[in-house]
């Protein structure tokens, strides 16, 4: 049986975009089926076309579709990301988490495998606290988190334990080489555990 991994992610200029793209790819290349969603643009058009980042990253992803509940229902693991938003999730992909509720009260999201990345305009942005604040909708949910650890050499050089994060502002374009090997990676440790446990529960049944 194939693993399959949900990838949902918002993003205004584009950093999570590529984390996103590189997660799904290194869950693709450990053998999972991937589905790769974006959260829908909730500002103003008015205020995107101000941006030439931000509206060409739109344009980018327009033609992804934004994650849905059967999309969750679908996953056996489920990869969100966001940017961080005074050190929380942006609010698109809060507003999608908060209509998960029946599913919830249904039990349908328990025992999925789950992670998260992000990124940040400053060391000290929010990184941490942005993984951490996604991980507590996890363990509502009863799913299982993997966090990146410091599991092998890729992941050990982004130092970032609770998930992947990237460095990306105006003066400091991102996510660097180093950040989106480690997505690759830890989309690779998150369908890989996603497997185990599927396996795991084939042969216990």
């Amino acid at each position: 049986m194939t693993v399959k991994t949900l990838v949902a992610y918002y993003s205004a200029t584009g950093t999570v975009r590529r984390l996103a793209e590189a997660v799904a790819e290194g869950a693709a290349k450990a053998g999972s089926d991937v589905r790769l969603r974006r959260l829908a643009e909730t500002a103003p058009a008015a205020v995107v076309a101000q941006r030439a980042d931000w509206q060409g990253n739109l344009d980018t992803s327009a033609h992804l579709e934004p994650p849905t509940h059967d999309d969750l229902r679908w996953a056996d693991a489920v990869l969100l990301g966001t940017p961080t938003r005074y050190g929380n999730l942006a609010s698109p992909l809060t507003a999608f988490l908060e209509t998960t509720g029946p599913l919830w009260f249904a039990a349908e999201l328990a025992d999925k495998v789950a992670g998260g990345f992000t990124s940040a305009g400053s060391a000290h942005g929010g990184h941490e606290s942005t993984l951490l604040a996604l991980s507590h909708v996890f363990h509502h949910w009863g799913a299982i988190y993997v966090p990146a650890g410091y599991v092998g050499d890729v992941l050990q050089s982004a130092g970032n334990p609770y998930g992947v994060s990237a460095l990306a502002g105006h003066d400091t374009p991102g996510p660097s080489e180093v950040e989106l090997s480690a997505a690759r990676a830890y989309g690779a440790r998150v369908a890989a555990v996603a497997t185990r446990l599927t396996r795991s529960g084939e042969h216990a049944g």
